[in-house]
């Protein structure tokens, strides 16, 4: 409990200077605070003596990797298709873990409010998107499928783990919800906090499910 303590609080101060960083232009901290927050993330899960389940803190793990590579990847200039990839690898692991840890018994028509939400997104998005629009596709409909099956799990077993898996994809959609505004249609100054803040606290709620 202390341990996880610990990490908790280096991740939140590594992510807070990432936004520092971000809004004061600092390639540097961003550089260092960014992937530094994500491996405090993944220690969390690292140490993790009494996981929900092996397979669980494995699929989880795995996502909050590609994660971090995807982290990196997108501070390389021009290399946003890249690191769209790794997300898009991030959520198969995420969608693994998931659906491995349910029973699978959840109706299939609750993938309804999601698959709305992610036509809603790409009819705003797309006059704006380009030759972007088929990754921006595929992208959404993953990560629409995250989401489900993350309420599904709840739905199945209403329980805090669950609950916070729940949190964390739903904080996801709304972060990369906002950065596909902010990169296709235009910044706003609020952009980056609402960004890396509800990104940050996403990965570590999935780390705190396991």
């Amino acid at each position: 409990m202390i341990q996880t303590l610990v990490l908790s609080l280096l991740a939140g101060a590594c992510a807070v200077l990432t936004i520092v960083g971000k809004y004061r232009a600092s390639r540097r901290m961003e550089i260092v605070f960014k992937p530094l927050t994500m491996i405090w993330i993944i220690l969390i899960v690292l140490l993790t003596r009494h996981p929900v389940s092996a397979t669980y803190q494995v699929m989880i793990l795995g996502g909050l990797l590609a994660s971090l590579v995807g982290d990196m990847v997108l501070m390389l200039p021009g290399r946003f298709r890249e690191g769209l990839a790794s997300f898009l690898v991030a959520h198969c692991f995420y969608i693994a873990a998931f659906m491995l840890d349910s029973d699978g018994n959840s109706a299939i028509w609750y993938i309804i409010p999601f698959a709305l939400y992610g036509v809603v997104v790409l009819w705003r998005l797309w006059p704006y998107l380009g030759s972007m629009k088929a990754p921006v596709m595929v992208y959404v409909g993953v990560i629409m499928i995250m989401a489900w099956q993350a309420a599904n799990r709840w739905l199945e077993n209403r329980e805090t783990m669950t609950l916070l898996a729940l949190a964390g994809a739903y904080l996801f959609v709304a972060s990369d919800s906002v950065l596909a505004v902010e990169r296709f249609r235009g910044t706003w100054r609020s952009a980056p906090f609402w960004v890396l803040s509800t990104y940050f606290v996403a990965q570590w709620l999935f780390a705190l499910s396991v």
